[in-house]
């Protein structure tokens, strides 16, 4: 029992305070990075908010998306860049373990959401683009019910390591928390598979197969000028696409 408790601490002060596989100077560096990133990304996506919150006309469903997204990096910028800025200033990992669930489950929840809404944007380009049959009658409540699905996606895989698929740990760096790749068992394994499934490839075939689609529509009835045969304006449809 002595023997395991002491082995379970030096594992413990390996992870949350060990030698960081970068130098000083190195950790440095990416602070910085870090501190100038988080400043033009919160400063940018606060200017964002503002507009949508001061022009009216500006509250479009595909903007409603775009505000979301706005949110995911704010999240990111404003709550990841300063501990991970914080631990590479302090060299290795500073907020302890609590700390560490918290960031890496924050981290994980935001990045999966703008995917999510990403994956959501590609829809809505199609569906204007494609399918205005469909997309004339999709209503704020039908977006606002998509993008809620893609807030709770994030909610569901940025908490299972929590209670326990897979786990959070800090990574060799020291100044930042992730997946928990170094216990490379079933629960690890069949956790990665299934988040690259749903959150990569999954998203990734939809964007693609909805941008092709866009894509070849809009030469279509360029080519053939037929634009006035779509009821919308086609040319502030084809400006948000692009």
């Amino acid at each position: 029992m002595g023997i395991e408790l002491a082995v379970n601490m030096s594992d413990e002060v390996s992870l949350y305070g060990g030698k960081s596989a970068f130098t000083q100077m190195e950790h440095n560096i990416v602070a910085g990075y870090l501190i100038m990133a988080g400043i033009v990304s919160l400063a940018s996506n606060i200017v964002v908010l503002l507009m949508f919150v001061k022009f009216k006309e500006l509250r479009t469903a595909t903007n409603i998306i775009i505000i979301n997204l706005a949110l995911t990096d704010i999240g990111v910028a404003g709550i990841g860049y300063p501990m991970s800025a914080a631990s590479d200033i302090h060299g290795s990992w500073k907020f302890g373990y609590t700390g560490c669930q918290i960031y890496a489950a924050l981290n994980i929840f935001f990045g999966m959401a703008s995917i999510g809404l990403l994956t959501v944007v590609a829809i809505d380009r199609y569906l204007t683009i494609c399918r205005p049959d469909i997309g004339q009658k999709m209503t704020m409540q039908s977006y606002n019910l998509i993008i809620l699905a893609a807030w709770l996606n994030a909610v569901f895989w940025s908490s299972m390591p929590v209670v326990g698929w897979a786990s959070y740990a800090p990574d060799p760096t020291g100044a930042t928390c992730t997946i928990n790749w170094r216990n490379n068992d079933a629960s690890f394994i069949s956790y990665t598979m299934a988040v690259i499934a749903v959150n990569f490839i999954l998203p990734l075939s939809i964007m693609l197969y909805c941008y092709y689609n866009v894509s070849v529509t809009m030469k279509r009835y360029k080519a053939s000028n037929g634009l006035d045969s779509i009821n919308m304006d086609w040319t502030d449809q084809m400006d948000v696409t692009k």
